[in-house]
């Protein structure tokens, strides 16, 4: 029965969600995509091939079993997908919208590699999880029972909160602390509604905290409380900041009025859909309506920006981008729907200044054209400039998107012996993520440099495994 249910590639065609139209979803910060029907979810889940080498898991960061749920999915078995889903994965219905899944598990799909099309794998883990918390499925967290040793995570999010989650299901008293008001990262105040609302992140944390995760929110390390002190106050420690220092241009006028960071606009705006006063908000500084945005950057951030600034009514929405769309890192389909919902990007374009009224305000960006030559180390054409083809894009707004560095943890924690790279990162064992100093770990994209939530993930409860290990292990129980 299985399998007359499954291999149906050839005979049904690819099919995402519905999607909202864009004068549509323009308008508000909802999700942009609707939920599968169960019929067509399991029409959908039967186009996978079962292929004997599932590429698709292969190249998941989390290594998800996606042929077995999409079998169940297939066949009517959805708690048992379920079980299979978040059996490898602290936050399926997460993954199953942000995750690029054109550049892992969909974009390396073998019916994909054959011109079938590939099976839509993030949709159905969205509708199979987001079905469990309707159905029930989804149980508390309520260890066998308890351990007296503890664990402080500094920061809430993706890597956190996923090693957060291992760690109280094993019985061990977790205390998270985080800079911000509400746990999540920057899943709660880095990425848009409508790519991921937020009712879906709080019902995580509230999960989190009914099975006794404790949150110690606007609290920051190095002010609030050392991390000295920290280490004093748990058997080990996790650091999984992120990576919030934004990259800067060096440019004439760049810290003019209307110049503002991709982080401080998101943010403003996440905060807003939340009901919170937000000032630089209130008074225009980050809010685009009525202007003519420029957005600097190819990443999701930048894509992130440009569709928030088309909801918040901009006159125009511009995307400047040094390479050209085959050599942008952002995810082709979100590149996609922000040009259905109107924004124009300006390939083979990189600034080189603003330019300002007689009172100080932004009134445009210099752009340098640029044209692609050899490639890099990345392995991507470097740009090479274009003498004398400068012009001037009119702006009132331009949103710097040029991605994320570490901040100087060492200096500002006071601890010198934290070892870090030539990057700023932290240095942490690849496979356990322990650090040069005795029980601590540090996992996320403070090790990685800017990465994807579900790499946090992983390395969050990679990290959990490990610590437990540590924390059950002869030599250090039988010192106690």
């Amino acid at each position: 029965m299985a399998k007359q249910q499954m291999l149906r590639f050839v005979t049904t065609a690819r099919e995402m969600p519905e999607k909202r139209p864009p004068d549509l979803r323009s308008e508000d910060f909802g999700e942009i995509y609707a939920d599968y029907a169960a019929d067509k979810a399991a029409e959908q889940s039967g186009r996978c091939s079962q292929c004997g080498v599932p590429y698709c898991q292969t190249h998941c960061p989390l290594h998800n079993n996606i042929p077995d749920w999409l079998m169940m999915t297939a066949t009517g078995r959805l708690q048992e997908a379920y079980e299979i889903s978040q059996a490898t994965n602290t936050f399926p219905e997460i993954c199953g919208r942000i995750c690029p899944q054109d550049r892992l598990c969909e974009g390396n799909c073998v019916i994909e590699q054959a011109g079938h099309g590939t099976v839509t794998i993030g949709a159905v883990e969205r509708y199979i999880t987001d079905t469990a918390w309707e159905q029930g499925w989804v149980k508390p967290i309520a260890p066998a029972s308890e351990r007296a040793e503890s664990v402080g995570i500094i920061g809430a999010g993706p890597g956190g909160l996923a090693a957060a989650d291992v760690l109280r299901r094993a019985g061990v008293q977790v205390t998270v602390y985080d800079r911000y008001d509400r746990a999540g990262g920057l899943m709660t105040y880095g990425i848009p509604g409508f790519k991921l609302e937020k009712p879906v992140v709080m019902r995580r944390i509230e999960q989190l905290e009914h099975g006794g995760v404790e949150f110690v929110l606007n609290c920051t390390v190095g002010e609030d409380i050392t991390f000295d002190a920290i280490r004093g106050r748990h058997d080990a420690v996790l650091i999984a900041t992120g990576v919030y220092k934004a990259r800067d241009l060096t440019a004439p006028n760049a810290s003019a009025p209307g110049v503002v960071r991709a982080l401080d606009f998101l943010t403003a705006s996440n905060r807003k859909s939340f009901g919170d006063d937000v000032p630089d908000f209130d008074s225009g500084d980050l809010d685009a309506r009525g202007k003519r945005v420029v957005v600097i950057g190819g990443g999701d951030t930048a894509m992130d920006c440009v569709r928030t600034a088309v909801r918040q009514g901009a006159k125009s929405v511009r995307c400047l981008y040094r390479r050209d769309r085959d050599n942008m890192p952002g995810s082709r389909r979100e590149t996609q729907n922000a040009e259905e919902e109107g924004v124009e990007f300006v390939w083979l374009s990189a600034p080189s200044g603003f330019v300002t009224d007689d009172a100080g305000a932004l009134t445009g960006v210099r752009v340098q054209k640029m044209r692609l030559g050899q490639p890099d180390a990345t392995g991507r054409r470097a740009p090479e400039l274009i003498e004398g083809a400068d012009y001037t894009e009119e702006a009132e707004m331009a949103i710097m998107a040029l991605g994320f560095e570490p901040e100087d943890l060492p200096t500002l924690w006071g601890v010198p012996e934290l070892a870090v790279t030539r990057w700023g990162t932290i240095k942490a064992r690849f496979n356990t993520h322990e650090t040069d100093l005795a029980g601590v770990w540090a996992v996320g994209d403070i090790v990685r440099g800017a990465s994807l939530v579900v790499w946090a993930i992983r390395d969050g409860r990679e990290a959990a495994e490990s610590i437990l290990n540590y924390l059950s292990a002869p030599s250090r129980i039988a010192a106690e």
